[in-house]
């Protein structure tokens, strides 16, 4: 048989399908020209055999792991070649870029997660699939939301490609076991979670809204939910990219996170709670009226000790960046009015309207 043929044969099976990608990681002919099928400059799959024109929309799960989409500059987080001997893509070799948080105020728990997942890292860090994938596995964390203000990010240490990679929330009336052998989009599949994809798809109730780019290897995204007002925003790489969802309060939730593919995983690097208090508020107010590349507390005549206890129990507030991008905004333009009843950091994010209420 001629290196050619077997080189068709390997690109026919990179393409068969998703749901094989999650299985296990896809082999990537070397050196492999011609009128084989390719990748475009987007990594979207076009298959010059059938359609030449062709190209997936950019919502469309891939078999190729995203890139270029990482919160830093690291060479590791674009490095996504196929190691034969682990069967699996390179993972990140020690990035910590962004994870500066010391104290956690919740981590995955360890007693309620789905059976093909594994925490590490003082359980801050959930290993998904670690042989190979047959379904979609999921874990919730250990510290339920039900007042005040949270927020968490969740860093992907791991090749983000397959099915679907989701973060969001839910209620305890979400079976993080339920899809265990089935590759689905689990987190907003009904009424009791809300989740986001790597593809920058936004799930609730069973439908889907475009809601920003995608993310992927190295990426690290925010949750910010407002139990008082009852809204849940969305960060990636530490820019807004906006409202998922408002009229949230009185309910009980939980952050979450599942995954489809082979040997993905993801790291809360940072879980922060603080009560609605007129400390929240002001912090909240000086981080929107100082410029980003200013330290607030700074440019403040405060005392020391003062200053010191803002910014341990108030720091996140005041680094958080709620100006949706450009591009962001124009993705999302269309949509209903966000409520009313939105604190001051929902309405700098208003470009981006809220997708459901």
């Amino acid at each position: 048989m001629s290196r050619s043929n077997r080189n068709n044969r390997a690109w026919r099976y990179v393409y068969s399908g998703v749901r094989e990608a999650d299985t296990v990681a896809v082999v990537l002919p070397e050196g492999s020209a011609g009128p084989n099928p390719g990748y475009d400059s987007d990594g979207q799959h076009s298959d010059s055999d059938s359609e030449p024109e062709f190209h997936l929309p950019p919502s469309i799960p891939t078999a190729l792991p995203v890139t270029g989409e990482s919160y830093c500059g690291c060479v590791s987080q674009n490095d996504t070649r196929y190691c034969r001997s682990m069967r699996s893509f390179h993972r990140m070799k020690d990035c910590h870029c962004g994870e500066k948080d010391e104290y956690f105020e919740w981590m995955w728990d360890d007693s309620t997660k789905s059976s093909n997942t594994l925490l590490s890292c003082e359980n801050r860090e959930v290993n998904f699939h670690m042989d190979y994938s047959c379904g979609t596995a999921a874990v919730r964390g250990d510290k339920e939301m039900s007042e005040g203000q949270h927020f968490w990010e969740i860093k992907m240490t791991s090749p983000v490609y397959g099915t679907d990679m989701m973060v969001g929330i839910g209620t305890t009336d979400v079976k993080l076991d339920k899809f265990r052998h089935t590759f689905c989009s689990l987190l907003g599949k009904d009424e009791n979670s809300w989740g986001l994809s790597y593809t920058g798809v936004l799930h609730h109730k069973g439908a889907k809204s475009h809601f920003s780019t995608r993310f992927g290897q190295g990426s690290i995204i925010g949750i910010h939910l407002d139990t008082w007002h009852g809204v849940l925003t969305f960060f990636k790489n530490r820019k807004c990219i906006g409202m998922a969802a408002t009229k949230l309060q009185n309910k009980k939730f939980f952050p979450m996170v599942c995954s489809t593919a082979a040997r993905s995983s993801m790291k809360v690097i940072r879980s922060c709670f603080s009560p609605t208090s007129l400390q929240y508020l002001c912090c909240l107010r000086l981080q929107q009226l100082v410029p980003e590349h200013i330290d607030k507390l700074e440019v403040l005549p405060l005392p020391p000790g003062l200053k010191r206890m803002l910014r341990n129990q108030l720091g996140w507030v005041l680094s958080m960046n709620q100006e949706s991008s450009g591009n962001e905004a124009a993705n999302n333009s269309s949509g209903s009015d966000s409520d009313s009843s939105s604190t001051a950091d929902a309405e700098t994010c208003q470009r981006k309207k809220c997708r459901w209420t």
